[in-house]
């Protein structure tokens, strides 16, 4: 089966590289051939069809180089999009130079750079509708791949619903064999046997493409006979470690020199390239920001607090950042100078609110000048919200790995606030899927996931949040 799967592959690959290629040659035709009798006519240095022949070779080069994830069973669309978008920059990059110094056309152009943009566009909208066509067919049963599980403890029990709760990436699972029906496992899982009954099932039923083995090392030499058999039958075999005796099931391998060992969870931003790049992004949008729309939001906000509340514009406040280390956060104020400031969370009708006050929460303008925290290195656009310092000493006690969120810097947004979590938390376990979301988000940063999250953001500001108070 293993044959299969890679000609699936390579067939979906080839049809959408065909595809896009062939639109890419339509594409630029259609605005080389608009561009006719305009301006735009003279950055044209060679005949019409053979730069458009170049322009496909280029593209095909591009896809060939950066790969296409839409068939990938566990792929977002986010990272569908981070895969189009990398491949068009390359494709934007490797075009201008072979155009530029073969003397084809002038690349440097207005031309060019519509066509880039619009090629992008084409190419994001096609893979996205080809995602959907995909998660739809697998979703009514076809390209399935079937899966036997071996062992019943909680690590089991918990890939099993990993492999099942995404109906469209096409995993089904068969049952699980162990030496006794285990009560950890989900009804709906059924069990198929003793494990020395399994290589007997896997004769009868060929169709079986993944055998997931939990059995602990005491069973070393019958899980050795399986795996060989699984090797010389096109099974693709995988250990799973049990470690909830001590840790969470979610593990990163690493290597401590030449020894492999596994950290609880992975940390994209302790990489320092990770560090740096999202360092600069912070830089880059705080500096633009802060330069050009902040001052004359600050002269507006100003005026009319002035106006209508006495007291400071500015709200500095201590909260928890990076390290659990202290720092003053900024907010424009939003409501009367009180007493506890620094001990309750705003609730929707909060008195001491001012409906200016209101009005800039429900924007979320009172948060612009936390621009100044992150050009100031103690906040991040994106990542975890900064709480206050008493609620950090509460909450750390209650909710279990709380602290883990102050392992990167806190942010003026974050994925708990864009799904749902921003706000008053009324009830502990309010707290508890924000931290979720805060963890999740620390695991799985990338560049795209924080461009993704200031998307959401922007859209919730434009479109109201009923959180926002």
């Amino acid at each position: 089966m293993r044959g299969y799967n890679k000609t699936y592959k390579n067939m979906a690959f080839t049809f959408i590289m065909v595809c896009e290629t062939i639109m890419c040659g339509l594409l630029f035709y259609a605005f080389s051939h608009y561009t006719d009798n305009t301006a735009w006519e003279k950055v044209m240095e060679a005949p019409k069809i053979q730069v458009t022949v170049v322009i496909m070779m280029i593209y095909a080069a591009s896809v060939a180089i950066n790969d296409i994830v839409v068939y990938d069973r566990q792929a977002y669309l986010y990272e569908v999009a981070k895969r189009v978008v990398r491949t068009n920059v390359c494709f934007g990059v490797m075009g201008y130079l072979v155009l530029k110094f073969g003397q084809f056309m002038d690349s440097w152009s207005y031309m060019f750079a519509m066509f880039l943009v619009s090629m992008c566009a084409v190419s994001m909208m096609f893979r996205f509708l080809v995602r959907i066509f995909i998660k739809r067919y697998r979703t009514k049963g076809g390209n399935l791949r079937f899966a036997v599980l071996l062992g019943g403890n909680r690590s089991m029990a918990e890939l099993y619903g990993e492999l099942t709760t995404q109906v469209w990436a096409g995993y089904r699972v068969k049952g699980y064999f162990d030496f006794e029906p285990s009560a950890l496992m989900p009804e709906e899982c059924e069990y198929l046997g003793k494990p020395d009954e399994l290589r007997k099932y896997l004769e009868e039923k060929g169709d079986t493409h993944f055998l997931f083995c939990g059995l602990d090392s005491r069973h070393k030499d019958g899980i050795k006979r399986i795996m060989k058999y699984c090797e010389n039958h096109i099974i693709r075999f995988y250990s799973i470690p049990d470690l909830y005796d001590y840790t969470q099931s979610r593990m990163v391998m690493e290597n401590v020199g030449s020894v492999p060992v596994l950290g609880i969870r992975p940390e994209p931003l302790s990489v320092l390239s990770n560090k740096i790049i999202k360092r600069t992004m912070d830089l880059v949008i705080s500096t633009l920001f802060l330069c050009t729309l902040f001052p004359i939001i600050l002269i507006i906000v100003t005026i009319i607090t002035k106006i209508t509340m006495p007291g400071p514009v500015f709200f500095r406040q201590k909260r928890n950042g990076l390290d659990d280390k202290e720092f003053y956060c900024l907010k424009f104020r939003s409501m009367k100078v009180n007493a506890d400031a620094d001990r309750l969370q705003a609730t929707k009708d909060d008195p001491r609110k001012t409906k200016w006050g209101n009005i800039m929460r429900k924007t979320n303008i009172d948060e612009l000048p936390q621009f100044i925290n992150v050009f100031m290195g103690d906040m991040s656009v994106v990542g975890p919200r900064p709480h206050m310092v008493k609620h950090t000493e509460e909450y750390s006690k209650l909710i279990d790995k709380y602290m883990v969120r102050h392992w990167v810097k806190p942010g003026i947004t974050g994925w708990s606030q864009v799904t749902g979590f921003r706000g008053e938390t009324k009830e502990l376990k309010d707290m508890e899927n924000r931290v979720k979301g805060d963890i999740w988000y620390i695991e799985n940063w990338s560049v795209w996931l924080d461009l993704y999250i200031i998307y959401k953001t922007v859209a919730n500001m434009v479109g109201g949040e009923k959180n926002a108070y």
